[in-house]
């Protein structure tokens, strides 16, 4: 049985001023927070990456600046490269290949890659060496005897199923200890269970990523909503606190991605390959033409006791000030207002 849950995080680079409030809060203040969950790494990746995928990525953060902090923290730094349609012309990217050389340099703890691809899998065991590996749930593994294969495989030091394997115990549990300690459970999946297109998804996501220009349309029940955070705690194939203390850890799994969807998406201008304009993604749209339907503050905290209320109050009110104090002259210094 374990007794921590390791949690994999969203937003590299794109929650950087998120994670640079947010960490210091985590480790001076554990009693906040449950006694048995970790930080096991945060990944993301720089925008304008083409070995990037799963997602287009957003954030104005250098490299050095995301893996100062990570390091500070001694937490693992992961580049999300899932991109599935590379070509060997790609390998030699100059942009991709300086952020694994900064990624690669020896620090606290080892950073790894998030990847899709049997050739740039290869490119990196030969040229980064020093990067451990991370099987992507973009692979869209729902057979589990390819599952399975795929634990065995000695590059991988972390497996990420398809969501839909969450919940397959019986076969989960056949592992051997060293097999469910590189299992990575994708927690709140928001798409739908029984979408058949899920590769066809990430594929569009990998064509954007090489600047072509192509668009997927969701057909899946819903999919005029957008892409909600909502949705996740009603999928099938949620994973929650309870589970994973009662079922997963007593099991011996540990490993648990939490996913990540920016409201903004970067998108290679149609007129002019050279610019990248910025937009609201489907969830961000339905996230603002929403926000009328929202429930008040009033009934969002009436779960909440009055002592609670007053914990949740004061912790807002020093994050609010610590923004305050730190980052608003920087902000307005980096401006040219102040």
């Amino acid at each position: 049985m374990k007794h921590t849950a390791c949690y994999h995080l969203p937003g590299l680079f794109e929650f950087y001023e998120l994670y640079r409030l947010f960490l210091p809060l985590f480790r001076e203040h554990r009693e906040y927070f449950y006694d048995w969950c970790e930080i096991g790494s945060i990944y993301g990746a720089p925008p304008d990456c083409i070995w990037g995928g799963g997602r287009v990525e957003a954030g104005e953060h250098s490299p050095a600046e995301v893996l100062a902090l990570t390091q500070e923290y001694g937490i693992s730094a992961r580049l999300t490269f899932s991109n599935s349609l590379l070509r060997p012309e790609h390998l030699s990217d100059r942009k991709c290949n300086a952020v694994c050389q900064q990624f690669a340099q020896r620090g606290t703890v080892q950073n790894g890659v998030i990847v899709h691809s049997e050739l740039l899998l290869n490119y990196l065991q030969q040229h980064y060496p020093e990067l451990y590996l991370v099987s992507s749930t973009t692979k869209v593994l729902t057979d589990l005897q390819a599952f399975q294969a795929e634990v065995r495989r000695p590059e991988f030091r972390y497996v990420v199923p398809d969501f839909r394997l969450n919940k397959s115990f019986n076969a989960l549990d056949t592992l051997s200890q060293p097999e469910k300690d590189k299992v990575e459970f994708l927690c709140n999946e928001c798409c739908w269970f029984g979408c058949t297109e899920r590769r066809r998804c990430y594929e569009a996501v990998s064509r954007k990523n090489l600047g072509e220009i192509c668009e997927h349309r969701c057909t899946a029940p819903g999919a005029q909503e957008g892409y909600r955070f909502s949705k996740a705690m009603e999928n099938p194939g949620f994973i929650g606190t309870a589970d994973i203390r009662e079922r997963y850890l007593p099991l011996g799994f540990s490993n648990f991605k939490l996913e990540g969807r920016g409201l903004i998406e970067r998108v290679r201008d149609e007129a002019d390959n050279r610019r990248v304009l910025v937009h609201l993604t489907a969830q961000g749209r339905a996230e603002f033409d929403g926000k009328k339907e929202e429930p008040s503050d009033e009934t969002l905290m009436e779960p909440l006791e009055e002592v609670e209320r007053a914990e949740l109050n004061r912790l807002l009110t020093k994050l609010l000030d610590v923004w305050e104090e730190k980052y608003e002259p920087y902000k307005r210094k980096k401006s040219g207002k102040g």
